[in-house]
């Protein structure tokens, strides 16, 4: 276990002391390395971020740290308690770490007593080197570099080590960068690239939120929405962030209505496809009908697919075409069909009771484009 430990408390001869005590006083040994993993603790508290330490004393009632000293005053076990706060240790680490200190004080406090068994070492040397001595210290991704990103003016999103930074990110941190990117993105007062930025790196950032900031932040977005039905930006950003599973049903069954609503205003005939790009893009960016209720899929699914299949042709200049249907809209529709998941049920209900569609089908070439989307979307 002794050869996992940092490069950077080996060359501090930590391993030789602990290697030379081991034999002749084991509960020092042990003293000594819980010691040195409190110390990493108190460092990797101050790396990570006083404005995280601060914010997480706060919320956990834990002495105030507004300085670096304040962190070298915190007692172990409040330094556990920070450091579990702060997302630099997880819950079961900061359990086997307060069990370690447990023993050690045994071990300091009964000298003449107890000396420290093999169980006792196993313990504290597994619990010390693997949670702490072992571990690299997080460099946190700060807001302001998330903006020097964002603001760029070519597109751009969070990769790399940054996005890997975010991962192991401490909770508050998080937050505060998930708010913001979101804010930014739906702020119609910034420039596109910037709100474009913004959207993409959302996307990437929901793969590596951690659940309880993603919480957090979607019942801020909830509450920023209030009674209204959310627009197709806020959705948009809302799928974009991970939020979407997140908001009231009824919220979302009102933004699927109001889209329903925008959808028949515009006609899915050829004649119309100069509108269609602009009606259709929303809803692919949303992953189509994934999230719609079920009571309103069947006349999504009929205007796309009466959009795709279009109508007879063969007459005007279109003489040599012998389906007219949306260049533009048509693409879009079959996509959006099929990413949206579709029950077979509302698809096989939706061929049997469309009159539309059966109309339209009389022709032969159109039901042939009625074969071809039913097959893409494996109905």
């Amino acid at each position: 276990m002794l050869e996992q430990v940092r490069e950077e408390w080996r060359s501090k001869k930590l391993i030789e002391r602990v290697e030379r005590l081991l034999p002749v006083d084991p509960s020092s040994a042990c003293q000594r390395l819980l010691n040195a993993s409190i110390h990493d603790l108190r460092e990797k508290i101050q790396i990570a971020g006083l404005d995280i330490a601060s914010e997480a004393t706060k919320q956990h009632r834990l002495p105030t740290v507004e300085k670096a000293e304040d962190i070298e005053q915190y007692t172990t076990t409040n330094v556990l308690k920070l450091a579990y706060r702060m997302g630099l240790l997880t819950r079961p680490a900061w359990r086997r770490l307060q069990r370690a200190y447990d023993i050690r004080k045994d071990l300091e406090h009964e000298d003449d007593e107890y000396e420290a068994s093999r169980a006792d070492c196993l313990y504290v040397f597994e619990a010390c080197i693997k949670d702490v001595l072992s571990q690299d210290p997080i460099q946190v991704l700060k807001l302001t570099d998330v903006k020097a990103v964002m603001e760029q003016s070519e597109p751009s999103v969070l990769k790399g080590l940054a996005l890997e930074e975010f991962e192991y990110a401490p909770e508050p941190r998080q937050r505060e960068i998930y708010q913001y990117v979101i804010s930014v993105a739906l702020d119609t007062k910034k420039p596109d690239i910037v709100r474009e930025n913004c959207y993409n790196t959302l996307t990437s950032l929901r793969e590596v939120v951690r659940s309880n900031v993603l919480i957090e932040v979607a019942r801020d977005f909830v509450e920023r929405i209030g009674r209204e039905a959310p627009s197709a930006l806020e959705f948009r950003v809302a799928y974009a962030g991970g939020i979407v599973p997140y908001l009231k049903r009824l919220q979302v069954k009102a933004f699927f209505e109001s889209y329903l609503t925008r959808l028949k205003t515009t006609s899915h005939r050829w004649s119309h496809h100069g509108s269609h790009r602009t009606v259709l893009a929303d809803l692919e960016e949303i992953c189509g009908l994934k999230f719609c209720p079920k009571d309103l899929q069947r006349d999504f699914v009929e205007w796309l697919m009466l959009c795709y299949i279009g109508e007879p042709g063969g007459y005007g200049r279109g003489v040599n075409r012998k389906v007219f249907y949306s260049d533009i809209g048509a693409p879009i529709c079959l996509r959006t069909l099929q990413i949206s998941e579709l029950d077979d049920e509302v698809v096989g209900g939706l061929l049997e009771s469309s009159s539309q569609i059966r109309y339209a089908c009389r022709n032969k070439h159109v039901a042939r484009r009625l074969e071809h989307v039913i097959d893409a979307i494996g109905q």
